[in-house]
């Protein structure tokens, strides 16, 4: 039947309203991020347990060479004096007895030691003992398997932008070195597993507390993106006012009309799930202790929140991305460092605790990563020292699901993952009297990030999906998560 002008305009003039008032209804918080999670069919191989990935960014580049240090005298391998050799004249070493010691199995029972900032009760340095911390080492963006006779050949493919800001955070994020990346690996995750792992459920796979980074960014994945506020504020303006009531009254008016129109099913469909999804977030609100009131400690407190929802969210299975920085110490590094570290350390502990006190410790892994580590040779001297962009760094992972207090990694030309500490060595990128110790990594972002999606629960037959490059890396599980339970 032909339709007539007039309902074609009631029609269209109303879809448009729809769209419109959509629109603006975007600053409700969840709609735009719950689009991408409306689904039609449900799948059949939903998990019946609950795991969830915590990224910790520390942007700006961390030094890694300061926040784990030989504590040992081996001649054999880089030991204290070595260290101390290189960074005590312009001020920059750590003192030995102030090192909190750790015992590595991985390097023949050698003492290792955390940077003091770790120390205390509320620090992450007692996990170590319990078996809930372990440590990657000299893990960096990686084209394929590197040794420095080989980054020293012309022509030898090296990642993009080495030693640039923001093109190593772009492939740490992104999860490959070749060529600038427009997705992250946390988002394609959420590609992958999004379907069949929260069928039903009502935000997003991925939540970010840092706004929306790369990481978050998958193909047909967008994060819900929140602050550190009030969960039950999510959806709901911060200062309602007249034009922002009409406008809700005005869509909510608008879904009830039945016009047999696509788009506006569409975005009911997606109103229903972020009202839901508010009125979950507004029901007996939860409130954390424990956690210090900084920024790391804030979003990551803010994560303990949405977890603690997860059964009313309908969600199995989760990511977050929190961020921590500046870790650009070109000068006045004792001192930053020491306050970033000491922050990351409290919230970190104070985030598993109450994992432990949700009964989730052996479901929830924290794992850091940073653009880069720090240039060995300090810059600068006394107490404005600092340190210049290097590469390889060692990253933290906690959690009750992981084989803890040891390192993981490739073994680099000295037979262990942790690099040598000298100049011109083989584990070193600079040549000749210029060099200042950038450690090329002996393991790549990928490996490192496929041993934690695995655990996740991505297939290996999904692996190359995520990870575009990893069939350029023999070892794709490091060993550091255990088994599912």
């Amino acid at each position: 039947m032909k339709q007539d002008r007039r309902e074609f305009l009631k029609r269209t003039g109303c879809a448009l309203t729809m769209t419109a008032v959509a629109t603006q209804m975007r600053h409700f918080g969840l709609m735009s991020a719950i689009a991408q999670e409306t689904k039609d069919t449900a799948s059949e191989s939903v998990p019946n347990d609950y795991r969830a990935l915590v990224c910790i960014f520390l942007a700006g580049g961390n030094d890694a060479n300061n926040t784990v240090i030989p504590n040992h005298n081996d001649g054999s391998i880089s030991n204290y004096s070595v260290y101390a050799g290189t960074r005590s004249a312009q001020g920059l070493a750590l003192a030995q007895n102030t090192l909190l010691p750790i015992t590595v199995p991985r390097m023949g029972g050698l003492s290792y030691g955390l940077n003091p900032a770790f120390s205390g009760t509320n620090g992450i340095h007692e996990l170590w003992g319990t078996g809930k911390m372990a440590i990657v080492a000299n893990v960096g963006t990686l084209i394929q398997p590197t040794t420095r006779t080989q980054f020293l050949s012309p022509g030898w493919p090296k990642p993009f932008q080495l030693f640039s800001h923001s093109d190593q955070v772009s492939q740490y994020q992104g999860g490959r070195s070749d060529t600038e990346s427009f997705t992250g690996w946390g988002g394609r995750l959420s590609d992958s597993r999004s379907a069949d792992d929260n069928p039903t459920g009502l935000i997003p796979m991925i939540t970010s507390i840092a706004g929306a980074p790369l990481f978050t960014s998958g193909q047909t994945t967008l994060p819900l993106a929140i602050g550190t506020g009030t969960l039950g504020s999510v959806l709901n303006p911060a200062n309602p006012n007249s034009t922002t009531s009409a406008l809700r009254t005005a869509f909510n008016n608008l879904r009830t009309v039945d016009l047999d129109n696509d788009l506006i099913d569409a975005a009911s469909a997606v109103t229903d799930s972020a009202m839901s999804a508010n009125s979950v977030f507004q029901s007996n609100p939860y409130d954390p202790v424990g956690f210090p009131v900084t920024g790391i400690g804030n979003q990551l407190r803010q994560v303990a929140r949405v977890i603690k929802k997860r059964t009313d969210l309908n969600i199995n299975r989760q990511v977050f991305f929190v961020q921590l920085g500046s870790f650009d110490t070109h000068n006045n590094q004792l001192t930053g460092q020491t306050n970033l570290l000491t922050q990351l350390s409290q919230a970190m502990r104070a985030f598993y605790n109450e994992m432990v006190l949700q009964g989730l410790e052996n479901k929830v892994t924290q794992f850091t990563m940073s653009d880069f580590s720090r240039t060995m040779n300090p810059a600068g001297l006394g107490a404005t020292v600092g340190t210049d962009h290097a590469w390889g760094s060692h990253m933290f992972v906690v959690g009750g699901g992981i084989t803890g207090a040891d390192f993981y990694g490739n073994n680099g030309a000295n037979g262990t993952p942790y690099p040598h500490l000298g100049f011109n060595t083989g584990d070193d990128a600079d040549n000749g009297t210029g060099a200042r110790g950038r450690w090329i990594p002996t393991t790549s972002v990928e490996q490192y990030a496929a041993t934690l999606a695995r655990w996740y629960g991505l297939p290996d037959a999904s692996l190359g999906s995520v990870f575009p490059r990893i069939s350029n890396f023999t070892n794709t599980n490091l060993g550091f998560m255990q088994p599912p339970a």
